[in-house]
């Protein structure tokens, strides 16, 4: 999996509005009613990482959780980020049918 120029991201980010690039790695910030809902939600990202075989880097304070992905392996963000990403966000926000 090869490393996406900054063109390739930005037009990504145009379907992941919490998300932002900078560091080489993009960034996605979640608050959540409480401690339990950010842990559950955490706990359901663990999941998808593993099943990925792709791991953040976050943060939890209270309520928000603070999450970076990129790929290390080659320095940047790949495809495999975004994926990740999708799956977040589909964890934190799921879509109402």
């Amino acid at each position: 999996m090869s490393k996406l120029s900054k063109q390739d991201i930005e037009k990504r980010l145009l379907r992941l509005p919490d998300w932002e690039y900078y560091d080489d790695a993009i960034h996605g910030e979640f608050e959540f009613e409480n401690f339990k809902d950010c842990f559950s939600a955490m706990s359901r990202i663990a999941f998808e990482c593993e099943a990925l075989d792709h791991h953040p880097n976050w943060t939890n304070v209270y309520n928000v959780l603070t999450i970076s992905l990129s790929t290390h392996s080659e320095n940047g963000v790949t495809e495999k980020d975004f994926d990740l990403a999708k799956a977040i966000e589909y964890i934190v926000e799921p879509e109402e049918d």
